[in-house]
């Protein structure tokens, strides 16, 4: 049986991170490093529930018409192999999550305190396909390693250059979510750090009802600029943790 507090946890973690498109793996991270869970145990349930939860809200988001095919497929054909490297490969990652979090830290900065204005349609730009194929290596390869889907990244990667709206960048990362956590889990079978059990099982059907809530409201009801909040807050508590403990 997991702990409790994590019964209570990943409904919400799934509740927020599924309004912005969002898998949640970073925050189901979080909480579980709370408790004393192997890191394969960890990784790979977090991966599972990335694929169910980011799932239902890509579903959300393209049935409300948000999905752009141009925010995704340059992404997609670098990402997916990088991430089963990612995942087949076991690393130190010490450094790797100081970098990690000091990348999210500055986004969720960004996105709290400095949303864009304006009409956001208005002001889009041409995705540049090289740069798309770079960052979604480095996405793919990254995500892959420490057990998230990489929309965290990709999302405000989006938003951040003018490339698509907020739901577009939402409707986007829940897909590429998706098939880079599918990537990740396939790499870690083939490469024997694949674990789960009754951690999952129990935590599934959890993640599954705050997905189904939390894409609902993102995908039709919250508004661009609340989203962007969202985002933010949605970092600030996968960050936060880290940085407590660091310091």
């Amino acid at each position: 049986m997991p702990p409790f507090p994590l019964l209570i946890l990943v409904p919400i973690i799934a509740f927020l991170y599924s309004s912005v498109g969002f898998g949640g793996a970073s925050g189901y991270l979080a909480v579980m490093g709370l408790f004393q869970l192997s890191t394969s145990l960890m990784a790979s349930t977090a991966l599972t529930l990335n694929v169910v939860v980011a799932g239902i809200s890509f579903t959300s988001y393209a049935r409300a018409g948000h999905l752009e095919k141009r925010l995704l497929l340059p992404f997609l054909a670098t990402s997916i192999p990088a991430a089963f490297l990612g995942g087949y490969f076991k690393i130190n990652d010490t450094l790797y999550f100081l970098v990690l979090y000091g990348v999210l830290t500055y986004v969720m900065v960004r996105m709290l305190f400095f949303p864009s204005q304006g009409d956001e349609a208005a002001s889009l730009r041409p995705v540049p396909i090289p740069l798309a194929l770079l960052s979604g290596a480095a996405i793919g390869l990254l995500s892959g390693m420490v057990g998230i889907g990489g929309g965290v990244f990709l999302s405000p990667l989006i938003i951040l250059l003018h490339w698509g709206t907020t739901k577009q960048a939402s409707a986007a990362a829940a897909a590429f979510i998706v098939l880079n956590s599918v990537s990740g889990l396939l790499g870690r079978l083939s490469g024997g750090n694949f674990e789960f059990g009754t951690l999952g099982l129990t935590l599934l059907p959890l993640g599954i009802l705050g997905a189904w809530l939390g894409s609902r409201l993102g995908a039709r009801r919250f508004s661009g600029r609340l989203l962007q909040r969202l985002l933010g807050l949605v970092l600030l508590i996968a960050v936060g943790k880290y940085w407590l403990t660091w310091f």
